[in-house]
Formats: structure tokens, C-alpha cells, sequence
């Protein structure tokens, strides 16, 4: 077929009509003064429900307070993560069920114009956002008017308080400069706290270690703390494939080296080894480091290595550390920007 008969074939076919909009479907509202005043109450009551979350989130925040122990830490997170919840969740259905049930429905439409309009066509636009909230009638519904804003001004609080209060919090950054290892502390498995022997360390394991401690160290009001500063992943490799400066030629044994769990980025926790390349990933923004050649950044946003521990094997053939690590754990502060 030539380019002109299907000039001429397109150029005759019917175009397609517009069908217009369906006929409109009243709501029970629209209809029924009291199914509209059943669902602004339906409306009412979900922003109270905000309104109580929020209130609960700040009493969480402020008398349910972590003590060091892993119930007292659970029972703070659940306390503001309900709540938190009742908060948002009371303003979004609340907006969506007045949206749905007593705001206008009619379906509108209008030709597309350029966006730049005249003045009159403003002027038009802004009669009608004047009509949609004449018609809304929120200016007399007072008790639906109030519990929206008193939602909607309550809920920053939940951000903005606890915000001022870590203003006001330990920014001693010494802390992050020392954890709980030592010279002849021993490698033990978290959670279990069973020493590791080097013998039980295989070629391509990993075990995540934490410090030897007492029954009465983990019972006390700063283990948890301490513990996360001090968590290593443990991975044994073959001593030929480890790469190691001369300062620390010293700080493996038989391919077993020891770096902190905490990323150098934002201080997530690394825990995806890949056994071929000795690549270990952090989940939370992919830094990938190199734990062969001084846990090296390969990718990411990692600006420095994982700390390394350096460790030894006592007389029993226990896994103990050398000494704590020679650098701060974690990601960057203002006394540290390398």
C-alpha cells in the first residue's frame, strides 16, 4: 500500500466520539443529612485516634526509657512504634474517609490549556477552590475543623521532641574511641558467649564474636552499648590469599582475622560475606570491603576501612585479643573526618 492511500484511508475514518462523563452516583451523604453526619463523626474520631498517638508517643518517649537490657530496649521501641503508628495512621484514614465520603465527588472535566493562564482564567480557578471548600462546609463543621488541625498540629511533635532531647544528650565521642576488648580477652560467640578455639575456625567461616563476659556483665545497665561497640566478624581464610602491611603482620593467626561489625558509612552492621573475592557487603547502602587486604573499601560510600582487632592464641588454644582497636569503631564524627 502507497504512502497516499493510507493518507486517504486514515483521513476517512471515523473519529472516535466522546463518550462524556458517567451519570453521577449520590453518596448517602449527599442524600441523608444523617449519613453525613455519621461519617464527619467516623472522621472526628479517627483524628482523635491521632491525636491520642501522639500524645502516647511522647509519654513513651519520655517514661519508657531503655535501661540497658534487651526487654527494656524492645519495650521502648514497641511503645513508640505503636503509637507512632496510631498518630499517622488516624491523620491518613481520616483524610482519606473525608475525601470519600464528604467532600464533593462530581467528576469534572476541562480541556488542556497551556499552562500559563490569564487573569481571568485565575480568578476562575480560584472561585472554584472557594466553592470546593464552601461545599465541603467545613466552616461549620467546628468539631470536625478543630480535631484536624489539633491532629495535624500535634503530630510534628513526635519528631521535634525527640530531636530536642538528643540535643541535650551524652555527646561524649571519647566513648567511641575505646571498647570492651583488651589484651587476653578471649573471642567468644554471640549470643552464646562460648570461647572460640582456633582449630574450630574453619577456611571460609565467619562468626560474629563478641568479648568474653560475666553473667554479671551482661546483666549490667550497659551491656547492650557496650557489646554493639565491640561486635567483630571473625573469618578465616587461606593465609596465602591474606594481604597484610607490615604493621600488622602481626594482628592475624593462620588466616583468622578479626574487623569490626560496624560500618565506617552510618555504623550498620556488615554481615554479607562472599567466601571467592573475601568481599564482605553491608546490607544498608552496599559499602563493600575487602577483609584479604585490610578490609579495604572496594565500592560504596565507605570512605575508610573496618577497624581491625588484632588477635593472638593463648596457651589453651583459645582465640584472645592482642589489644583493643587501634582506631575508633564506627562512622565519622567532628573529632574524626578520616
Amino acid at each position: 500500500m502507497s504512502d497516499r492511500e493510507v493518507t486517504t484511508t486514515s483521513s476517512s475514518e471515523d473519529r472516535f466520539v466522546d463518550p462524556g462523563l458517567p451519570p453521577h452516583k449520590s453518596r448517602m451523604g449527599d442524600t441523608d443529612p444523617r449519613a453525613a453526619k455519621r461519617s464527619e463523626m467516623q472522621v472526628v474520631i479517627l483524628f482523635v485516634i491521632s491525636i491520642v498517638g501522639t500524645i502516647g508517643s511522647l509519654l513513651a518517649y519520655f517514661l519508657v526509657v531503655p535501661d540497658g537490657d534487651v526487654a527494656s530496649v524492645r519495650n521502648a521501641n514497641l511503645a513508640l512504634g505503636v503509637t507512632l503508628f496510631l498518630s499517622l495512621m488516624g491523620i491518613g484514614l481520616a483524610a482519606i474517609h473525608w475525601a470519600k465520603t464528604l467532600m464533593s465527588d462530581h467528576e469534572v472535566a476541562e480541556e488542556r490549556h497551556p499552562m500559563a493562564s490569564d487573569a481571568e482564567t485565575r480568578a476562575a480557578a480560584l472561585g472554584k477552590l472557594q466553592d470546593g471548600a464552601k461545599d465541603s462546609n467545613i466552616a461549620r463543621r467546628t468539631v470536625l475543623k478543630g480535631s484536624v488541625v489539633t491532629a495535624v498540629g500535634l503530630f510534628p511533635l513526635t519528631i521535634a521532641v525527640p530531636l530536642i532531647g538528643s540535643v541535650g544528650g551524652d555527646w561524649d565521642v571519647s566513648k567511641f574511641k575505646h571498647t570492651l576488648w583488651e589484651k587476653g580477652k578471649r573471642l567468644t560467640t554471640d549470643p552464646a558467649g562460648r570461647p572460640v578455639k582456633a582449630s574450630d575456625v574453619t577456611i571460609g567461616s565467619v562468626v560474629q564474636i563478641i568479648p568474653e563476659a560475666s553473667e554479671e556483665e551482661r546483666s549490667g545497665h550497659s551491656w547492650i552499648t557496650e557489646k554493639a561497640k565491640a561486635v567483630v566478624m571473625l573469618v578465616r581464610m587461606d593465609p596465602a590469599d591474606l594481604k597484610e602491611s607490615e604493621d600488622r603482620k602481626g594482628w592475624s593467626y593462620n588466616g583468622i582475622v578479626a574487623y569490626s561489625k560496624i560500618c565506617t558509612h552510618v555504623g550498620c552492621p556488615v554481615a554479607l560475606y562472599e567466601q571467592q573475592t573475601h568481599h564482605v557487603l553491608c546490607p544498608c547502602h552496599q559499602s563493600t570491603f575487602d577483609v584479604s587486604d585490610g578490609a579495604k573499601v572496594v565500592f560504596g560510600p565507605a570512605k575508610r576501612p573496618l577497624p581491625q582487632l588484632p588477635i593472638a592464641v593463648d596457651n589453651e588454644g583459645y582465640l584472645v585479643a592482642q589489644d583493643d582497636f587501634n582506631e575508633p569503631v564506627g562512622p565519622s564524627y567532628w573529632e574524626r573526618l578520616k
